[in-house]
């Protein structure tokens, strides 16, 4: 890592979007690496649930993978309602939802300190493999459920179900699925005390830094 890269790496908040950081397109694209985390904070139903769920203002994540062959950053995620998918980067900044509007809230983009190291020991097609294998898998709208009600028990003295874990299944919410990528090369994110993993985790992680916004989150949309 070069003195100029050391110097655009820093902490992320996680209840204050980072707006200085904001770096147009064009230059932040030769920034950003495969593996590279995309977190957003939106202003969607399911957004606001999972904000509301986890003290953040983070509502999702993705991962960056880079086609150099044909010049194209892309958004490996699952979503609600279509579950595991890719799209290009641009379609976030340009037109989310096919409605020729941008993403309806903050885009930043965070690095995880040992993902090229990590990549380099383990193989990073393993990742790209699994990540791939996933694609057309459902998004888990019952773990939203299940996260909201570990949420209630964990205020309640002496609750069982507020620190087991949810298990593993064929349906991905967005940061369970980045996780379990991750995972693939042994990059493990801590998951939450009462049994989930959320994008508010991958901030908490100390092995997360942030490179940049890609597009500011206004006060109308907080």
């Amino acid at each position: 890592m070069n003195t100029q890269e050391k110097e655009a790496l820093s902490p992320i908040s996680l209840t204050e979007f980072p707006n200085s950081a904001y770096k147009a397109y064009r230059w932040a694209r030769r920034m950003i690496k495969n593996g590279d985390v995309m977190l957003c904070s939106g202003s969607g139903l399911f957004s606001t649930l999972i904000q509301e769920a986890t003290g953040s203002i983070w509502s999702h994540v993705g991962f960056i993978l880079r086609l150099e062959e044909i010049d194209r950053l892309m958004v490996l995620e699952s979503v609600e309602p279509i579950g595991v998918r890719t799209v290009p980067l641009s379609k976030y900044l340009q037109d989310y939802d096919s409605n020729g509007r941008g993403y309806p809230g903050g885009i930043a983009i965070l690095r995880h300190r040992q993902f090229a190291q990590k990549a380099r020991e383990e193989g990073i097609k393993k990742l790209l493999s699994f990540a791939v294998n996933l694609f057309g898998y459902p998004y888990d709208k019952d773990e939203i459920v299940k996260i909201a009600a570990r949420i209630l028990s964990s205020k309640a003295p002496f609750s069982p179900l507020a620190y087991e874990r949810i298990k593993e299944d064929r349906e991905f919410i967005c940061s369970e699925y980045v996780y379990r990528c991750y995972r693939e090369i042994g990059i493990e994110i801590k998951w939450d005390k009462r049994g989930f993993i959320a994008p508010s985790d991958f901030v908490k992680d100390e092995n997360f830094e942030l490179i940049c916004a890609l597009k500011k989150k206004t006060i109308k949309e907080r």
